[in-house]
């Protein structure tokens, strides 16, 4: 395999408390960040908060500014406009506390034909989604992540010792929450998208940091007179070309989606990058630091090497 470094002897335990701080700072805005979902106070999408959604595709380019004038005329208000400018289209959003939506986006799609009689006018979509579903829509999500971390658990143990699916199961609570809280913090809506990107994210740091762990295990098992903390730094050390090789393909392909993947994906793939670096950084300061801490009896050697 491609080593984009080469042997390297880093004491990465040294730098664990500096990096529990910065983890102590990352999980602290998550945590605000579900405070504010279960209270419904943060930018949540219309999957969770309920509302209606219509995009539409003008024949001839116009600004936010025109489209706002036009439904405000009509006394629509607290909407929120996204727009397209490579392909003409803009994206409005209503989050409206009610059962019945059909009306907003029929009343939506006449205001801006009326306003643009002069630019036709074609609906791409329309959403809509009650606050009953949104509701139950924005818990089914929290059980789907509590629900996968839990797997996680179960499989590490099985797979490894108890210490090491601790470790997994807070890097994976870490990486999560710290996505979570950066998106809360940049303002971006949370919604089921974001809830798909922070599955995949769990998955990824589940498998960054078993590679991880299958080194530091087999290193105890064979290296019994170097401290624990030696055995750890030095074997991240053996895979820290791989783990680097790894995450940079990834983050590659996440990037091209981020900028050429368009709008509907955009965020999905900012995700994917904020979720790649921080899982990347918790394999090495979050979970192994975790299994350092982690008071255990040693494996007993079965051979030297």
């Amino acid at each position: 395999m491609i080593e984009i470094v080469k042997k390297t002897n880093i004491d990465f335990m040294a730098l664990r408390r500096f990096a529990f701080m910065i983890s102590g700072v990352l999980v602290l805005l998550g945590i605000v960040a579900i405070y504010q979902v279960a209270r419904g106070t943060a930018n949540l999408g219309i999957d969770f908060a309920g509302g209606t959604a219509v995009q539409v595709k003008f024949e001839r380019p116009v600004t936010l500014q025109e489209v706002r004038t036009v439904l405000e005329a009509r006394g629509m208000e607290d909407f929120d406009l996204q727009d397209f400018p490579t392909v003409n289209k803009v994206l409005i959003r209503v989050k409206k506390e009610q059962e019945e939506l059909g009306k907003v986006s029929e009343e939506i799609i006449r205001a801006l034909k009326d306003g643009f009689r002069d630019n036709g006018i074609t609906v791409d979509s329309t959403t809509e989604i009650g606050p009953k579903v949104g509701a139950k829509l924005r818990k089914d999500a929290m059980w789907a992540i509590l629900a996968a971390t839990a797997g996680i658990l179960i499989y590490v143990a099985w797979r490894f010792q108890f210490r090491f699916s601790i470790g997994a199961t807070a890097a994976t609570f870490h990486d999560v929450l710290a996505v979570l809280g950066l998106f809360n913090i940049m303002g971006r809506e949370i919604n089921l998208v974001l809830v798909s990107a922070l599955l995949a994210i769990a998955g990824y740091s589940l498998t960054d940091s078993v590679v991880v762990f299958d080194r530091i295990r087999e290193n105890l098992r064979f290296v019994t007179k170097d401290p624990i903390e030696k055995v750890i730094n030095r074997s991240i050390n053996e895979v820290l070309s791989r783990t680097l090789i790894t995450s940079i393909t990834t983050l590659l392909a996440a990037g091209a989606l981020f900028f050429f993947g368009g709008e509907v994906i955009h965020d999905f793939a900012l995700a994917m990058i904020l979720g790649i670096t921080i899982g990347t950084y918790s394999s090495v300061f979050v979970a192994s630091p975790i299994v350092l801490l982690w008071k255990e009896k040693r494996p007993v050697a079965s051979k030297k090497r």
